[in-house]
């Protein structure tokens, strides 16, 4: 069974800095696409980065130069650096891995205020 377990979110400041870790088990990690995802309440989940099996990435025109999507086989670890954080940036932000069969982590809140 797949699983993904997030940690990281947290309260931080404009101009504040965070780091998203997401784990995950059951699966070929290093042989499968991951992403963040970010969804407000009212809203559709937005692709924020992603990221291939051989590291080509991918990342929204609004985190641009501010968020890092990295991961580490080894510890079939995924991570999304934010920096320069912007209250629009507030939203719960998922993991997820996989392209035609997507699994998902169970969401982190991040809040930034101003």
């Amino acid at each position: 069974q797949v699983q993904l377990v997030e940690s990281g979110g947290g309260l931080v400041q404009v101009g504040g800095s965070l780091r998203l870790s997401c784990v995950v088990s059951g699966s070929t990690f290093s042989s499968s696409r991951i992403g963040w995802y970010r969804q407000v309440p009212g809203n559709v989940r937005e692709l924020v980065a992603s990221m291939t099996s051989d590291s080509g990435t991918y990342y929204t025109d609004s985190v641009k130069g501010r968020f890092t999507i990295s991961r580490d086989n080894a510890k079939n670890t995924m991570y999304l650096e934010m920096n320069s954080l912007k209250p629009e940036d507030t939203a719960v932000y998922y993991c997820s891995l996989g392209i035609s069969r997507m699994y998902w982590g169970q969401g982190t809140q991040v809040t930034v205020s101003s």
